[in-house]
C-alpha cells in the first residue's frame, strides 16, 4: 500500500491505499491557525505539521501495519514561509500562503527595484500576498536575529521531508511560487534574483513531485512508526496534489476545490502569465497551470452558520427550497479581502438587497451564490490568459450535498465532473507515491457523476453576475476606507 498524508490551513488527512486505488484506511486531525496580528496567519510546525503527521501515520500503521507500506509522499499547505536551523529545526512560526499579507510594503518595493512587468513575465505570477519572496524580504527586516540564523526556506511538505530523509529539496510546483526568485520558463531558480532578495541563503534542490528523494531515517522510524528505508517523494503544495487526486494532469483540464477557501488549478502546456493569476510549473515535467484562490469560500459559510445558528444539513436544505437568486439578494464573499483575480486585501464584503423577508435560508444561499460568482469571475481571468477549460473536475468537502455544486454549474454555465472519492490531497499524495514505485494510477478515483447546468439559472444568474462585478467597482473606496478603520481600531 502507498501511504499519503496532506497539512491543511484547519486540518491534516492521511490515507493509505493499495495499489489499485482501493482506500484502506483513513485518518484526519483538526487544528487551527494562529493570528497574532491583523493580517498574520501562522502554524507551529512542529506542533501542527509534525505533530498531525506522527499522529496520522501511527494511526494508520495500526490499521494495516508498516511492513504493507511500499512508498510515501506528503503535501501541504503553501507557499509558505518557514525559515530553519541548519538542523531543520523552526526558528519561527511558519508565514502561511497569500492569506498572511504582513508583506505589503515589501511586495510594492520588490515591483520598484524589479519592475512589475519584469517579475510577471520571468516568474509567471504578479508579486502578492501569496508570493514567498516578499516575505523574506519582511523576516529579514522585522526580525534580522532569526534570519541571520536561517539555513533553510522550508514550506509544509519540504519540512517533513527533510525530517523523516534529511534532504533540503522543494518540488519545482512550489519552487515557481518563491516569485521572484523563480524564472518559470528556464524551471530554476533566478538567482540574481534571489541575491536581492534572500541574501547569503542557499536554496533547496529542486527536484519534481514524484522522484524518490530519500528514504526514512532511523530517528524518523522511531518517532513515526515507519519502516527504516521507506522511500520517500518530494512532494508538493496541497492544492496540486489535490488536483491530482482526481486526475487533473492533462492540458484543459482544471479542478474546482470546495474548502475553506476556493481553489482552482488549470493545466497548461505552456506558461500563460497573467497579472490577476498565479502562473506556476506543474506536478509533472513537461507541464504548467493557471492557478486562482479566493480568500474565502467555506470560511464565509462556516461564519454563517456560526451566526445564524443550525447545522450545515440543517442550512443546505432550507437553501434548496430557496428560488435561483435568493429572492433578490446578492452577497459578496469579499470577508477576508480578495486574492484572484483583485489582488485586493482591503476589499470587503457585501450582503445587498437585505429586507426585513430575508431568512436564514435566503442569506446561506446567496452566501453559496456569491461564491460561485467569484469562480466565475476566476474562470473568466483564465479565459482570457489563454487558458480555456474544457473539464471541470469538483472536488471537496463543499461538494457534499450538492446544492453548492449545482449553483456553480448554473452560474458559470459548464458541467463539473464529481469523482468517487473526494478525500482530498492526502489521496493525490499516495498516489505520486505509487507512481514514484512504477505503478499505474489512472484508472484510480474515476468519475461517478456529472452536474449539469440548467440553462434557465444560468441566464438569470449572468444578470446577477453583472451587478455582482459593479458591487465591488462602485464600493471600493468605501471598504478601502472601512478596511483601514478596521485595521486602525485593531492596533489601537
Amino acid at each position: 500500500m502507498f501511504l499519503g498524508i496532506d497539512i491543511g490551513t484547519s486540518g491534516s488527512k492521511g490515507v493509505l491505499v493499495t495499489a489499485d486505488g482501493t482506500i484502506a484506511a483513513r485518518a484526519e486531525r483538526v487544528h487551527g491557525v494562529s493570528t497574532p496580528r491583523p493580517g498574520w496567519v501562522e502554524h507551529d510546525a512542529e506542533a501542527v505539521w509534525w505533530a498531525d503527521f506522527v499522529a496520522i501515520t501511527r494511526e494508520l500503521l495500526d490499521a494495516a501495519g508498516p511492513e504493507s507500506v511500499r512508498g510515501l509522499a506528503v503535501s501541504g499547505i503553501g507557499p509558505c514561509l518557514l525559515p530553519a536551523d541548519a538542523t531543520g529545526a523552526p526558528l519561527r512560526p511558519a508565514i502561511l500562503y497569500g492569506v498572511d499579507t504582513r508583506a505589503t510594503t515589501e511586495i510594492a518595493e520588490l515591483n520598484a527595484e524589479l519592475g512589475a512587468e519584469q517579475v510577471l513575465s520571468r516568474a509567471g505570477s504578479p508579486l502578492t500576498s501569496q508570493a514567498v519572496g516578499p516575505k523574506v524580504r519582511w523576516l529579514a527586516r522585522h526580525e534580522p536575529e532569526i534570519y541571520a540564523r536561517t539555513r533553510m526556506l522550508l514550506m509544509a511538505s519540504s519540512f517533513l521531508v527533510h525530517r523523516l530523509t534529511g534532504r533540503y529539496v522543494l518540488d519545482h510546483q512550489s519552487a515557481s511560487q518563491c516569485v521572484p526568485i523563480y524564472d518559470l520558463r528556464r524551471r530554476e531558480w533566478a538567482t540574481d534574483w534571489a541575491d536581492s532578495v534572500a541574501p547569503g541563503l542557499e536554496l533547496p534542490e529542486l527536484c519534481w513531485p514524484t522522484e524518490i528523494v530519500g528514504q526514512v531515517s532511523r530517528t524518523a522510524a522511531a518517532a513515526t512508526g515507519l519502516p527504516v528505508g521507506l522511500p520517500v517523494t518530494t512532494g508538493t503544495i496541497d492544492a496540486w496534489a489535490e488536483a491530482t487526486s482526481v486526475g487533473v494532469r492533462a492540458p484543459g483540464d482544471a479542478m474546482v476545490m470546495y474548502g475553506t477557501t476556493m481553489f482552482l488549478v488549470q493545466v497548461l502546456t505552456d506558461p500563460h502569465p497573467h497579472p490577476g493569476l498565479w502562473g506556476t510549473c506543474g506536478t509533472w515535467p513537461g507541464t504548467y497551470t493557471l492557478a486562482a484562490g479566493m480568500a474565502t469560500s467555506g470560511a464565509v459559510t462556516d461564519w454563517l452558520r456560526r451566526l445564524v445558528g443550525g447545522d450545515f444539513t440543517d442550512l443546505v436544505a432550507e437553501a434548496g427550497q430557496v428560488p435561483a437568486g435568493s429572492r433578490g439578494l446578492i452577497v459578496v464573499p469579499y470577508f477576508a479581502g480578495e486574492r484572484t483575480p483583485l489582488f485586493d486585501p482591503d476589499a470587503r464584503g457585501i450582503v445587498a438587497g437585505l429586507t426585513l423577508t430575508h431568512g436564514r435560508a435566503e442569506l446561506y444561499r446567496a452566501a453559496l451564490e456569491g461564491i460561485g460568482y467569484g469562480v466565475r469571475h476566476n474562470l473568466e481571468a483564465m479565459a482570457e490568459a489563454g487558458g480555456q477549460a474544457h473539464r471541470l473536475v469538483a472536488v471537496g468537502g463543499g461538494t457534499k450535498g450538492g446544492l453548492w455544486t449545482r449553483i456553480v454549474s448554473d452560474i458559470t454555465g459548464l458541467p463539473q465532473q464529481l469523482p468517487a472519492e473526494t478525500v482530498g490531497a492526502c489521496l493525490g499524495d499516495a498516489m505520486l507515491a505509487a507512481e514514484a514505485a512504477g505503478v499505474d494510477t489512472t484508472q484510480w478515483n474515476p468519475v461517478v457523476t456529472t452536474v449539469d447546468p440548467d440553462p434557465a439559472h444560468t441566464e438569470l444568474y449572468g444578470r446577477y453576475y453583472r451587478h455582482y462585478r459593479a458591487l465591488y467597482e462602485s464600493t471600493s473606496d468605501t471598504a478601502h476606507f472601512l478596511a483601514a478603520e478596521q485595521h486602525r481600531t485593531a492596533s489601537s
